[in-house]
């Protein structure tokens, strides 16, 4: 391996509005200009040490524009993330992105390497639910199986029965055969699923900061503002997802508008996604109503840079969490196998 010294480092060269130039008129529609330049040199570091490592870098889609359009090989959800860290050829890995998909790849992919490039960088959600709290429920409700979102920490997956995503919750809900299911842990999203299954969910009361700062106003003020169409992810309050054209994932967000194509959207979720999706989408306005996860952006080029210089940081999952974890996750993949037959 190549020493620190010979390692490529982020300094300004000329040519690199030429080489990047396509890069940066794209970057260039969604920050401003003048960032778009500032991030070329870190952008070239980070693609030339990266194949030096041979290392591949996985982005969120809540993730800034210049990561995921920049640096990234590959981009999705955290469920698709986690998946494409078992399937990938790779080695290493640096995951763009909160802790618990750290730790789901590296749970799906346990021979591998996976760095986060900020300790820090956690979930409002997964921080709301220890798997002692995991237990108490359990204690409380004997005998009632444990569904607990991908947006938990290993340990509490470990405590669980199956794995869930907004966009596949209700199915796996239903697949556990129990009139009723502990759900966990967020509550607005588990009040959508139960509009839409018999199945009694015993509800535990954590949020999304980013997602429960929107408001029903904000969404019929881009609705009436600006005519657009609204599409909210479930982890919104119930009275913010009564006012949507469109209720999902943010897989299932981006599938809504290649199937509809609106001329004008407003996307009520993180508003980097909007950013990214600009591109794919260019006959699209998107309209934003905008909160930003603080822990996303703690995700940033000179991070990513550092993490590939100096392998770090590194994010291990002990064995036997992360066998049971494993199982857990594995019982909603073959949910979701069921389904598509």
């Amino acid at each position: 391996m190549n020493s620190l010294d010979d390692l490529p480092v982020p300094v300004w060269r000329d040519e690199l509005e030429h080489e990047y130039a396509e890069l940066k008129a794209s970057l260039e529609t969604v920050i401003p200009c003048i960032e778009a330049s500032m991030h070329l040199p870190w952008i070239d570091a980070i693609r030339r040490l990266k194949k030096l490592r041979g290392a591949v870098i996985m982005a969120h889609s809540y993730q800034t524009p210049e990561i995921f359009q920049g640096v990234a090989d590959i981009t999705g959800d955290s469920l698709g993330l986690a998946q494409a860290a078992a399937d990938c050829d790779a080695d290493l890995i640096v995951m763009c992105g909160v802790h618990f998909m750290a730790e789901s790849a590296k749970i799906l992919a346990p021979n591998k390497t996976v760095l986060i490039p900020d300790l820090e960088a956690g979930c409002s959600l997964a921080s709301s639910i220890t798997a002692e709290d995991v237990l108490a429920l359990r204690a409380r409700h004997p005998g009632v199986p444990v569904v607990s979102y991908a947006n938990t920490s290993a340990a509490v997956k470990a405590e669980s029965d199956a794995i869930c995503t907004s966009a596949n919750a209700v199915q796996v809900v239903e697949s556990m055969g129990s009139p009723k299911v502990i759900f966990l842990p967020d509550q607005y999203l588990g009040r959508h699923v139960a509009s839409q299954t018999k199945v009694e969910l015993v509800l535990w009361d954590g949020r999304c900061e980013v997602h429960e700062k929107f408001t029903a106003q904000q969404a019929r003020h881009a609705r009436e503002q600006f005519n657009a169409r609204l599409a909210a992810h479930p982890e919104c309050a119930p009275e913010v997802l009564a006012e949507a054209d469109f209720v999902g994932s943010t897989t299932a967000m981006g599938k809504w508008l290649e199937r509809e194509q609106p001329s004008r959207v407003a996307l009520i979720t993180e508003c980097s996604m909007a950013d990214n999706l600009r591109k794919q989408f260019p006959a699209t306005e998107f309209i934003k109503p905008c909160h930003l996860c603080p822990h996303m952006q703690r995700i940033t080029l000179p991070g990513i840079y550092e993490a590939l210089r100096d392998l770090k940081h590194v994010v291990d999952v002990p064995p036997g969490v992360a066998a049971r974890a494993r199982r857990a996750l594995q019982r909603m993949l073959d949910v979701g196998r069921r389904e598509s037959v």
